[in-house]
């Protein structure tokens, strides 16, 4: 639903935004489009579906410009503690963006380091864990392709950010968007959600 956010309105609809956060799978020049109108912080993980963008003008993106990558980082904006994991899991062999279980184990404590500095700064480790895919078990789906990472089940336990938020599954009927697990709330961002903080 890029068109409920993508409109000549959008800095009135959304002037009293301080921060835009993508989830990941949305058009790199939309994304360009939004930092362009809002002026505010903005930042990403990949979705499994993102690729390179060809524009008429002959310009390539492969990355929205003027969006910071929170993929395998831990960043803070405005006294926000934010981290970020890309991709799902992997259902295609060498796809971009797609990762083992295995393989994003290691890609969210390879976080550590960094989110013990911020306990150790700022009293707590994490406040918004930014993901492309949900965790095992919570708003997940039973094919493989949005099954989603037992990891961010041990991210939670052991760094008990307020959110972790997620997109890859669309949402159909009464599917639950919003659960608790331990301390944190898990929130699907899809099509968009406005969340304060």
């Amino acid at each position: 639903m890029v068109h409920a956010v993508y409109s000549g309105q959008i800095a009135e609809r959304f002037d009293d935004v301080d921060m835009v956060i993508s989830c990941g799978d949305l058009p790199y020049s939309y994304l360009e489009y939004i930092v362009t109108m809002l002026g505010v912080p903005c930042f990403y993980v990949h979705g499994n579906h993102d690729h390179p963008e060809y524009l008429s003008s002959g310009r390539v993106l492969s990355e929205p410009g003027g969006w910071i990558d929170l993929n395998g980082r831990a960043y803070e904006e405005e006294g926000v503690l934010l981290a970020g994991l890309e991709g799902s899991i992997r259902y295609k062999p060498e796809a971009a963006y797609q990762y083992t279980e295995r393989q994003m184990a290691w890609k969210a404590w390879s976080l550590a380091p960094a989110l013990l500095l911020n306990r150790f700064a700022h009293g707590r480790y994490l406040d918004i864990l930014v993901t492309h895919s949900p965790p095992h078990g919570i708003h997940d789906g039973d094919d493989l392709a949005h099954r989603g990472f037992e990891a961010f089940l041990d991210v939670m336990d052991a760094f008990k950010p307020r959110f972790l938020l997620h997109g890859h599954k669309h949402v159909y009927g009464t599917e639950p968007t919003r659960s608790t697990y331990a301390e944190t709330e898990v929130i699907n961002v899809y099509p968009y959600r406005v969340i304060s903080y």
